[in-house]
């Protein structure tokens, strides 16, 4: 790890103020990627602002028809909460599967998502409940937030300070998971709403995405069945040593058949 500057912030105003001081300043929320990654030397940050603490960050709460999660909550806060587990039963579903229990007690709902690690868990939920980013400048569509690999709208030194979830009519969540990591080789989240049905999927692909096909099908028909000879272009997947694109685009269809069951 090469060094760096360590700064604790007093508030997002000061937090902002502060990371503009290096010539690479970073903020720092749970840390589960960007320490690692400064271990390996893979990133050589000069200046660590760390937001980790704020409460302003902190906390769930039910604000009419929408569960607002502050960006630095823990998963395992998320996991846990009645408020989450009573409204968003898939959120909390997904939660509980991040990682391990050092993971989910000290990795946060905004780092996850800034992150936009393409097979990290949370944007299946932010893009399937169409949930909106707000950050301490605007609010960003889920749908308008995640570009690429690693890459978002997010604009330099951008703070997530909260995220806002709509409340739908019935949510789930499941993944393969690699049996290392824990990362889902393949994740689908399911939001049924009055009007719609929504299928996004993580760890397929080189960022989250809604699966039309499966939405289309279910929105005829929320029946496992729906999806039994459901065939997807792979062509843009994700191919490694842990699955072929050919495996991945099987098994979409198969997790969102479990889920589907496990939902009715």
């Amino acid at each position: 790890m090469y060094p760096f500057e360590y700064h604790k912030a007093q508030s997002v105003e000061d937090a902002v103020a502060q990371v503009t001081r290096g010539d690479d300043g970073k903020f720092l929320a749970g840390g589960m990627t960007l320490i690692p990654t400064m271990k390996q030397r893979l990133a050589s940050p000069d200046l660590l602002v760390d937001i980790g603490q704020l409460d302003s960050l902190n906390g769930i709460r039910k604000d009419g028809d929408t569960i607002v999660v502050g960006a630095m909550t823990t998963h395992a806060t998320v996991e846990r909460s009645p408020l989450v587990n009573a409204h968003l039963p898939g959120l909390a579903q997904l939660a509980a599967v991040i990682g391990d229990p050092q993971v989910r007690n000290r990795g946060t709902l905004g780092g996850s998502v800034a992150n936009a690690d393409p097979a990290a868990d949370y944007p299946a939920a932010v893009l399937g409940l169409n949930a909106s980013i707000v950050t301490d400048k605007r609010t960003i569509p889920a749908e308008a937030f995640f570009i690429d690999i690693f890459e978002t709208a997010l604009e330099e030194h951008e703070i997530i300070t909260e995220i806002r979830f709509p409340i739908v009519k019935n949510s789930g969540y499941k993944k393969f998971p690699n049996p290392a990591s824990h990362y889902p080789i393949v994740g689908v989240f399911i939001a049924v709403t009055d009007d719609e049905t929504r299928v996004a999927v993580t760890g397929a692909a080189g960022f989250v995405f809604r699966c039309e096909e499966a939405e289309k099908r279910l929105a005829a028909r929320f029946d496992a069945a729906a999806l039994e000879d459901m065939k997807l272009s792979h062509e843009d997947f994700n191919e490694d040593i842990h699955a072929t694109a050919d495996y991945r685009a099987h098994l979409i269809a198969v997790m969102a058949s479990r889920l589907v069951e496990s939902m009715r």
